[in-house]
């Protein structure tokens, strides 16, 4: 589950920032990133990784978060 689900938006937004410094220079992310080596490796586009960055980015966006918006059970 998402941070920004949660209602986390801080945890959210520094881990979405740093998925953003991995992009390459055309803004796209593989499927795989090697840390030690700190480079993308892999197919490109990664069409999961992309579709996930676009919803989380759309969470992030509204004010009220999506978590706030869901009935209290």
């Amino acid at each position: 589950m998402s941070f920004a689900l949660l209602g986390r938006e801080a945890d959210a937004e520094q881990i979405f920032e740093r998925l953003l410094e991995l992009r390459n220079d055309v803004g796209l992310i593989s499927e795989e990133y090697d840390t030690a080596k700190r480079r993308l490796l892999g197919n490109f586009p990664q069409a999961f990784t992309h579709i996930s960055l676009i919803n989380t980015a759309s969470n992030l966006s509204h004010a009220a978060g999506p978590a706030k918006e869901r009935p209290k059970s």
